[in-house]
């Protein structure tokens, strides 16, 4: 085939369909585009299935045919699934097969919608002599996958599996013949969980959805600020709310501290949603530019709900609540804080400060702590008091004041 000038290669749209699930098609940049393929990849029991099939009957009741591959599980099994989601379309195929090539002529005879393998460790091909799972396999059998919907047009989705130990190679190997990488994030100690967007060719990347895992499935989280901050304990030192930017979407969330006399030679430092490297960074500069004595203190931080937090604009809330915990000084409960807090004790601006104060607003905080470069030009929403600070004295001196 001879190179073509790229003036005139036809930019057609991509064509999208709604999943009839919002917190889903904003991950996705708007719907399922056809003849994509999507990786859905988390922990087992996390609710991948749970979504993929809920997903499937919205696609059914819509006219659309879907063929579900049921790798893992048998077709009974499945059944029990959808009867407690309440998913009855007679135009969702089961399809209960492990040989890729047996998906790929179901997929040219059916042509359906919406595909979805779950999952894609458990399938195999017979041009190899390795167990399904291994690296091979998964390479392969995605490459055929993707192969046979882009040549039928059909949205086709891969579970797979991520195991805490890394065991499982699923995923990884995938992520570069995929069009989209999702990850579903969460525990069973939460209600709450969060699909995230790593890579998409067709939208936007880094954006999120939360969900609620409930008797009957995942609900959607229209206001995730008021989910996160639900259980927000008021009065007590080491809580603050943070304003963080996830996508496009403005989120505020609980950071929570405590800090503790060591009985140990070598303190501990442990972060739960947060950067164990940063938080290591930030104590140190507590310790060295604000006199802090951290050094013989165990530190533990918490982002409360079980979201990740991997912005820079968390620092202000972090150094807030740590000082808060180990000096016993409450962080007053109507502020918001964010900002990036750099080696000498600056606080840096970050981006998206607007948005960050429109939800504090929407939330009921009449206070924003922000660093002063941000403010700069910032529309102030009604109610909302703006405090700029410059460095962490800055900080200390508000906090100190409330």
């Amino acid at each position: 085939m001879a190179p073509v000038p790229l003036p005139a290669v036809s930019a057609g749209a991509a064509v999208r369909a709604s999943t009839g699930i919002g917190e889903l098609d904003r991950v996705l940049g708007g719907g399922l585009v056809q003849g994509s393929v999507i990786l859905l990849g988390g922990d087992p029991g996390i609710g991948k299935s749970t979504l993929t099939l809920q997903a499937c009957s919205t696609v059914a009741r819509r006219g659309g045919t879907v063929l579900y591959v049921a790798g893992e599980e048998s077709p009974e099994q499945v059944r029990l699934r959808a009867d407690r989601l309440g998913v009855r379309e007679a135009t969702i195929l089961v399809l209960p097969e492990t040989s890729v090539e047996g998906i790929v002529e179901q997929l040219t005879t059916l042509r359906p919608a919406l595909a979805v393998v779950d999952s894609i460790q458990t399938v195999h091909t017979q041009s190899l002599g390795s167990a399904p799972g291994s690296v091979g396999q998964v390479r392969e059998c995605a490459a055929l996958l993707t192969s046979a919907a882009k040549a039928t047009g059909t949205a086709c989705v891969l579970i797979g599996h991520v195991t805490k130990e890394g065991a499982i190679a699923g995923p990884r190997v995938l992520e570069h013949l995929v069009d989209t990488v999702l990850y579903f994030e969460g525990d069973g100690a939460h209600a709450l969980r969060v699909l995230r967007a790593v890579k998409n060719r067709f939208g936007s990347t880094n954006e999120v959805g939360v969900f609620a895992m409930g008797e009957h499935g995942l609900a959607e989280v229209e206001n995730p600020s008021a989910a996160f901050l639900a259980e927000r304990p008021i009065g007590v030192p080491g809580s603050a709310v943070l304003a963080t930017v996830e996508g496009t979407r403005p989120v505020l969330v609980e950071i929570q501290a405590l800090v503790s006399r060591s009985g140990l030679a070598l303190p501990r430092r442990t972060s739960i949603g947060l950067d164990a490297g940063r938080v290591a960074l930030l104590a140190a500069v507590l310790e060295k530019r604000c006199r802090m004595p951290l050094g013989d203190q165990d530190v533990f931080l918490n982002v409360a709900g079980g979201l990740r937090v991997d912005e820079p604009a968390a620092d202000l809330a972090v150094v807030a609540v740590l000082a808060s915990s180990l000096e016993n000084r409450v962080v007053p409960a109507d502020m918001v804080l964010w900002g990036e807090v750099g080696l000498t004790g600056e606080v840096r601006s970050v981006g998206g400060s607007e948005a960050r104060a429109r939800e504090a607003a929407r939330q009921g905080f009449v206070r924003c702590l922000l660093p002063a470069t941000s403010a700069r030009g910032l529309h102030r929403p009604a109610g909302i008091e703006l405090c700029e600070i410059a460095s962490l004295d800055d900080l200390f001196r508000v906090l100190e004041h409330g």
